[in-house]
């Protein structure tokens, strides 16, 4: 088994893009988040969400990743239940979710992408006075954060069972907890 630690020094030797970084530490915040909820194995969910795009930078293409960076894992002492559950999220793995821990990573991953842009064009800049509701009114226009794969987002909710809106709050609330680790406290000072 291996520690945050060890997990941060994995994906700091593949990962040099602020952005990405940021963004895994957001999907790792969500899963703390819903092991916690759910009385899950809170260092595994935490691990798959920090680890689940470690190879994006030297596997780019979604033939690539993130089944080429199983092995890395592996080879670096990774839980089997870890790497199965990086291996499942995304559709084009051909991997079937079939654990809470999968479908918690696919429902995850996505969310936190479009929760980031959504924060971003506020004139706070800030998670702390972010509520579902912007997000919302941000979906219908399919222009804004193209890149955010929406089915995606809706079916990882209705895979892990949570209603979409109920999910997209908790996710916020959960991304909050390290909003100065990843740049989105904007002009606002956390309340709580």
């Amino acid at each position: 088994m291996i520690n945050r630690e060890k997990a941060i020094s994995i994906v700091k030797q593949y990962i040099k893009n602020d952005h990405l970084f940021n963004h895994m530490l957001a999907v790792e915040a969500a899963m703390r988040f819903y092991a916690l909820q759910l009385h899950q194995p809170v260092e595994n969910w935490c691990l798959t969400g920090l680890l689940h795009d470690f190879d994006w930078e030297i596997h780019p293409t979604k033939e690539q990743h993130p089944a080429d960076g199983a092995p890395i894992l592996r080879e670096q002492g990774v839980p089997e239940e870890v790497v199965q559950a990086i291996l499942t999220h995304g559709d084009h793995t051909n991997f079937p979710r079939v654990t809470l821990l999968q479908k918690g990573l696919y429902a995850c991953d996505e969310i936190t992408g479009l929760i980031t842009a959504v924060a971003l064009v506020r004139p706070s800049r800030s998670l702390y006075d972010l509520e579902s509701s912007s997000v919302k009114k941000k979906w219908k226009d399919r222009a804004f954060a193209a890149g955010a794969d929406r089915e995606g987002i809706e079916q990882g909710a209705l895979e892990f069972g949570v209603p979409l809106w109920d999910h997209c709050q908790n996710v916020i609330v959960a991304m909050r907890q390290i909003a100065p680790q990843i740049g989105l406290v904007g002009t606002l000072i956390a309340t709580s």
